[in-house]
């Protein structure tokens, strides 16, 4: 056989061949997994989020990767959620990580703790400090890889039945407080409680607690605590940027595609942008509405603030003292912390302030 014959064959066998094979790839299975909200669904920004992320993931899949979210207490309880990751029981949750702080304080810093980093420092300690880096090894020792889904910004600082007009107004009261920082309130003499969102209002209605603080204007309004408590303090000392986050099975999230870790990294930062912006836009007019009602909106007195701050300061140095995982991470933060102030302090807060000074 000649060359040109050789070379005429050949390509007819070849294009056999092509039509013999696949005419594309074959699609990688559909993938269906299930998230675990600790966040009642009538709040549309907190676990909004959630459907924010799960949207997404299945809009940049092409509908090849699928999320349905779960309201806290639907598959676990709202304070199951980290066990439920840990062994796998749902892939993934959308949680405030202080929550958890009775399984080790650690949890708390990748959240909030009191007169901590503001909702902007957060976010930059998580994505260009050490913060993301610290945080992913500690939640290692719980089988999850995590993600920064969320801030609501400075919270409000709850609803009481009485007006607060000193320190001695804390000694003794009840008052559902947020993870970590319900050790701080307990140190100024108060009694914390630590109740899911959707259970507050019974519990303040039925007077087994004095206070409760929630989020901020819009969510605390959904819920209707003026309407039992109606003192209004701010600010929410414990909550300067609380960050919300996504925490996934470490076995889960191996198993997947180079592509999809990519896409469910990207539609969590989506997530997390929008949940402040959601909550900047909506609290002003829900704060008009509830001053309309008669909500009496006060500061906390000097007094409150200062003894809140001075034994703050004395909680961070026990913990470091015990526990180390804190210490390594606390260490970190309260230098990110110290820098970050004193830049604000030049250029955010002078502007802040005068512009808050101004009418317009």
């Amino acid at each position: 056989m000649d060359r040109r014959s050789i070379i005429k064959n050949a390509g007819i066998a070849g294009v056999l061949a092509a039509g013999a094979a696949p005419a594309v790839h074959a699609q990688a299975a559909a993938i269906r997994w299930r998230l675990a909200s600790s966040f009642p669904k009538a709040l549309d920004t907190i676990f909004g989020a959630a459907d924010t992320f799960a949207k997404k993931v299945g809009e940049m899949s092409g509908g090849k990767f699928t999320i349905t979210t779960h309201a806290g207490g639907e598959l676990m309880p709202a304070f199951g959620v980290v066990d439920g990751v840990q062994n796998g029981t749902v892939e993934m949750a959308h949680t405030a990580p202080y929550y958890f702080h009775g399984k080790d304080e650690t949890f708390a810093l990748g959240c909030a703790i009191p007169f901590g980093l503001n909702s902007r420092q957060m976010t930059a300690w998580m994505y260009q400090g050490n913060g993301g880096k610290l945080m992913r090894e500690f939640y290692a020792k719980y089988n999850i890889v995590n993600f920064p889904m969320g801030n609501t910004g400075a919270q409000m600082g709850g609803f009481y039945r009485k007006e607060i007009k000193s320190v001695k107004d804390i000694k003794g009261m009840k008052f559902r407080i947020g993870g970590f920082a319900g050790r701080v309130f307990e140190r100024m003499g108060g009694v914390p409680q630590n109740i899911p969102g959707g259970e507050i209002y019974t519990a303040l209605e039925k007077g087994t607690i004095d206070a409760a603080e929630w989020v901020g204007p819009y969510d605390d309004q959904k819920l209707g605590f003026n309407k039992v408590a109606p003192f209004y303090y701010y600010p929410g000392w414990w909550e300067g940027g609380p960050q919300l986050d996504l925490f996934i099975n470490d076995k889960a999230y191996a198993s997947l595609s180079a592509e999809n870790k990519a896409i469910v990294e990207c539609a969590a930062a989506l997530a997390h942008s929008e949940m402040q912006a959601k909550y900047d836009a909506r609290n002003p007019a829900a704060l008009k509405q509830l001053v309309g009602a008669k909500t009496k909106v006060l500061p906390f007195p000097k007094d409150v603030m200062d003894l809140a701050f001075k034994e703050s300061m004395g909680l961070y140095a026990d913990v470091s003292a015990k526990n180390p995982n804190w210490k390594k991470v606390y260490d970190d933060y309260s230098a990110f912390r110290k820098d970050q102030n004193l830049w604000f302090r030049f250029t955010e807060a002078r502007f802040d302030t005068f512009m808050q000074a101004q009418k317009l």
